[in-house]
């Protein structure tokens, strides 16, 4: 099952939708690089297990 979701870049600011795959489990991390000014962000990714609802935060990749 896959979702959509926003996060705001670690760099520039601006928002980004990516796209969660909920089978992957409830707590996720991985790297992906802003649509708009391309640097990788660290994302991490929550899901709620009784309402589904998606929590991201992403950081800098150093």
């Amino acid at each position: 099952m896959q979702n959509t979701a926003e996060y705001s870049c670690a760099f520039c600011g601006e928002f980004n939708t990516t796209f969660i795959d909920i089978s992957a489990g409830l707590t996720q991390s991985y790297v992906e690089d802003c649509q708009v000014c391309c640097r990788p962000n660290q994302l991490y990714i929550t899901i709620d297990e009784a309402t589904l609802e998606i929590a991201i935060a992403a950081d800098y990749v150093e």
